[in-house]
């Protein structure tokens, strides 16, 4: 696989001789490439077991698997050459490394010397001068790529790579934590054996500015990898992306689906509940923040734990493998390296998963009632069809209707809206709504206000609760939790159940109103007296524990029995695990968990393109021709018969 290598070691000015790497990578003639195949000398042998003794890393480097594959002269020229490059600081200071670089040949050269940089001539002497003076860290970058791939896409000379690296020089700079004004950099190109490599050198004028952690080194290798071989985009990118996008298709269609299962699994997890139930009392011992990088380690041990225990049940087991099976394909193009999957827990686009098993741990130790209506079906906002005005409602089948042509359909609105005008007050609501959701108007949630309080002054008990509920929520343009509460009431008081439920909540909360289990569970009483089963659901829950209620078994069981009748999804597998009520809150924890698993999965699944083939725009073409002919490449014919044939909607290899 065609991939870019990277290793970014540092020299300690005043301790190690930073101008003299300077002027070794820069003096260096290439090495001729003459195909040896004879064996390793006895030399090479003892200095390639000396250098992977001293530095086990050179195991990692591409031309240790060229020697181990075939241990010829050649490749293990290639080896000691880059093995002694890439740990400078150390050898320099070993007369046996020391006596071999002064043997090896130099640079491809840009004139006097290799070196290249920011400016078009550069002085050696004052670069090295320079160094000298430096008392700071200076990163001495080694990019790296197969004889092949360098051939194949251009970086096979210096003056592709100079580009290349004075195009990205503020996006290393950054990588590195350096602003741009600050940073200083020179380079090299070496066309040595197999795997034709770039020296770089790279710091701050400001001394113990600059810093490059793993992160800075992977953002580094993914730019630098994204133009480099996006040049092989207009040859080969065609073939490869109707593969691709087929796997991206049917891996999210599979975790979609399974996402969904995952949704509505009710799941058992004794072992699971139980370590939750562990964690909920740990928790109780903890200062400040309750989320996962405030935790002290044995308690982060613990969720995870929980995480990889999740991991276990099928469902997500498949999932999660969907899911990483798509990512090796993407990573495959950034490394050769086959990685094992990973714990979920160390998965860090699931992250969000940890701190979910955090908050369900901490509502069971504060005896908090969790709700399990995502899936509630929102009967508050529906209003019969006898009840409203035949002109609302055949404009309102037009507006719905996605069949029609989008003209019929904005001639509807403005119809409803003349309507909503003239006093309907189903029009007013329906077009509140569409201010609302959106679709076929922009959102515009003061014009939901408006129109919705038109009709729900008139009574109307739907216009009222979606009116409180818009009141209730996070837009900031119209949030105002006592008006949210005062038509909230009104529409409970007209008979809305769903009004009455959603009261009840805000008082078991206390998130939009002063918190009063007492009141809730009167709320809660009123929707359930109208066979509303989430309401009976929730009133089992708190007679169960005693939450605002006296304690009361029998009465919790026959809400769950109601709650059942009526369809609850629930309450079924309450009513069969009757016996497990000693620890009521850990019933329903891993379900919900599921739940909010499903949704992280859900986001974290491959978005597909938008086409199953690759198109590619003509202004995209062109940005890329011309980034071809800025690295010394010259248009083809192949590239203007793709400009006349292909468009592209914007994919880049790290969009994958």
């Amino acid at each position: 696989m065609a991939r870019l290598i990277v290793k970014s070691p540092y020299i300690q000015c005043g301790k190690q001789n930073a101008g003299g790497y300077l002027r070794y990578i820069a003096t260096r003639e290439r090495v001729e490439i003459i195909p040896d195949d004879r064996p390793p000398t006895r030399k090479q042998e003892q200095l390639i077991t000396k250098l992977t003794k001293d530095f086990p890393d050179v195991k990692e480097l591409l031309e240790y698997e060229d020697y181990t594959a075939h241990p010829t002269k050649a490749h293990a020229s290639s080896l000691i050459t880059l093995a002694l490059e890439e740990h400078w600081k150390q050898v320099q200071q070993t007369d046996g490394y020391m006596q071999y670089i002064a043997t090896r040949p130099r640079a491809e050269r840009l004139g006097d010397h290799g070196l290249f940089g920011d400016a078009d001539h550069v002085d050696l002497g004052a670069a090295m001068s320079e160094l000298e003076h430096y008392t700071g860290n200076v990163w001495t970058h080694i990019l790296s790529l197969h004889r092949e791939d360098a051939e194949r896409l251009g970086y096979n000379n210096a003056q592709a790579w100079r580009s290349l690296l004075r195009a990205h020089r503020n996006d290393i700079a950054a990588a590195m934590h350096i602003p741009p004004q600050d940073f200083r950099w020179y380079a090299a190109f070496h066309d040595e054996g197999h795997h034709p490599h770039v020296h770089m050198m790279a710091w701050s004028v400001k001394p113990g500015q600059a810093h490059l952690d793993r992160n800075g080194i992977r953002q580094m290798k993914s730019q630098l990898t994204n133009d480099i071989f996006q040049q092989e985009l207009l040859h080969v990118y065609e073939q490869k992306s109707v593969s691709r996008d087929d796997l991206i298709r049917e891996t999210r269609k599979v975790m979609l689906e399974l996402s969904r299962q995952m949704r509505e699994t009710v799941c058992e997890h004794t072992q699971a509940e139980q370590m939750i139930w562990k964690l909920s009392r740990q928790l109780g011992e903890v200062k400040g923040k309750k989320s996962y990088g405030y935790l002290p380690r044995p308690i982060k041990r613990q969720v995870d734990e929980i995480v990889d225990q999740l991991e276990r049940i099928p469902v997500v087991n498949e999932c999660y493998q969907k899911w990483w099976e798509l990512q090796c394909q993407v990573n495959a193009f950034y490394s050769g390296k086959q990685q094992p999957r990973p714990p979920l827990s160390k998965q860090k686009e699931f992250r969000a998963i940890r701190n979910a098993v955090i908050r369900e741990a901490e509502n069971i130790r504060l005896g908090k009632i969790a709700f399990e209506d995502e899936r509630m079906e929102e009967r508050g906002e529906w209003v019969d069809n006898w009840e409203v005005s035949y002109e609302s409602l055949w404009l309102r089948a037009r507006i719905e209707d996605n069949k029609l042509p989008l003209d019929q359909r904005d001639e509807a609105a403005e119809d409803l809206e003349r309507l909503a005008e003239y006093g309907d007050v189903h029009a007013q609501y329906f077009l509140g709504l569409l201010y609302r959701d959106g679709g076929l108007l922009l959102p515009d949630t003061e014009q939901a206000v408006r129109w919705l309080e038109l009709a729900a002054k008139r009574n109307l008990p739907a216009a009222q609760y979606a009116l409180g509920k818009l009141y209730l929520s996070d837009d900031p343009e119209v949030h105002d939790a006592d008006n949210g509460i005062q038509w909230l009431e009104r529409a409970a008081q007209n008979g809305n159940a769903d009004a009455a439920y959603h009261l009840g909540k805000e008082y078991l909360t206390g998130k939009s109103v002063q918190k009063d289990a007492v009141k809730a569970a009167e709320y809660l009483r009123h929707a359930a007296d109208q066979n509303h089963r989430w309401a009976n659901y929730l009133l089992g829950k708190l007679y169960l524990t005693g939450n605002g209620v006296p304690k009361d078994e029998e009465t919790a069981w026959n809400c769950f029995r109601i709650a059942d009748a009526y369809g609850h999804p629930y309450a079924q597998y309450v009513l069969e695990r009757q016996e497990q009520w000693h620890q009521p809150q850990l019933l329903m924890t891993v379900s919900r968990l599921l739940y909010h698993m499903s949704n992280i999965f859900r986001d974290n699944a491959p978005v597909p393109a938008a086409q199953p083939r690759l198109h590619i725009d003509r202004k995209r073409m062109r940005e890329l021709q011309e980034l071809r002919i800025a690295l010394g490449h010259q248009p083809d014919d192949h590239e203007e018969e793709q400009t006349q044939t292909q468009t592209w909607g914007g994919m880049t290899m790290k969009g994958w």
